[in-house]
């Protein structure tokens, strides 16, 4: 991506965007590649703004996904059921903060996200961070790490509506032994109080032929550093995300 397009837009600061937050949304995603991303970036300077953090607009994203032995999140979301949960810890580079995170997608295709502060990352999980998610998802696990995950961000802000798009980069995945990158693959997600068409950034895509996908970070990290899984379901999305890749 051609990080100068960045600048065309106008600055957000993170507090001032704190007041669309929306941890409970609906998300809507998208894949595209590098060099088209370039492109469209002009085409939203108008109605977007951009967040910036001490003078950053491309930050970095470190995150660590926790499952249970037999890959419990992962499988609730291959099969299909409704209602699942992605259990993670976030650093959020340039702002210097961490958080676990517990996100749950609903029965009505919402998502809810919740999270509390800590301190760095965790791979015992503290008995406060056992109880914050078992009190988030009303179940008990037995959570170890599963997936190292790294990406760069930029964030956008609808200046008319209740709506951000956050454009991630650079996507890279981590076990102790395996390493998989997706350096050409661009992951855009509308997130809004309610699902939108209307608004600048879904004419934009809808005119470029962008289209919408079911996409999961934790998912494809998944699929493509574990062996012997069962990934049938992500197999056709697996093709797309090379092919863009190349």
């Amino acid at each position: 991506m051609n990080v100068s397009k960045l600048s065309g837009f106008a600055s957000i600061s993170l507090e001032e965007m704190n007041g669309v937050s929306l941890l409970k949304r609906v998300d809507t995603k998208f894949l595209t590649t590098n060099s088209e991303l370039s492109k469209l970036l002009p085409l939203l300077y108008s109605d977007y703004q951009i967040l910036e953090i001490n003078e950053n607009r491309l930050m970095n994203y470190s995150t660590l996904y926790f499952d249970t032995k037999d890959l419990r999140c992962y499988m609730e979301h291959h099969n299909g059921k409704a209602k699942r949960h992605k259990i993670r810890i976030r650093r959020y580079v340039e702002s210097d903060i961490c958080f676990l995170e517990v996100k749950e997608k609903q029965n009505s295709g919402m998502t809810n996200k919740v999270r509390c502060s800590i301190d760095d990352f965790e791979t015992d999980l503290s008995p406060k961070s056992k109880k914050f998610i078992e009190s988030a998802t009303k179940k008990n696990w037995k959570l170890e790490p599963a997936l190292h995950n790294y990406f760069k961000r930029f964030t956008l802000v609808n200046t008319q509506r209740s709506e951000r798009v956050t454009i991630d980069t650079g996507l890279e995945y981590k076990t102790d032994s395996i390493t998989k990158q997706f350096k050409n693959v661009v992951v855009i997600e509308v997130k809004q109080e309610k699902q939108n068409t209307r608004t600048p950034i879904y004419s934009i895509l809808k005119s470029n032929r962008i289209r919408t996908v079911s996409f999961s970070k934790y998912c494809m990290g998944v699929t493509n550093i574990f062996s012997g899984i069962k990934a049938n379901k992500f197999k056709e999305l697996n093709l797309k995300i090379n092919q863009l890749n190349n």
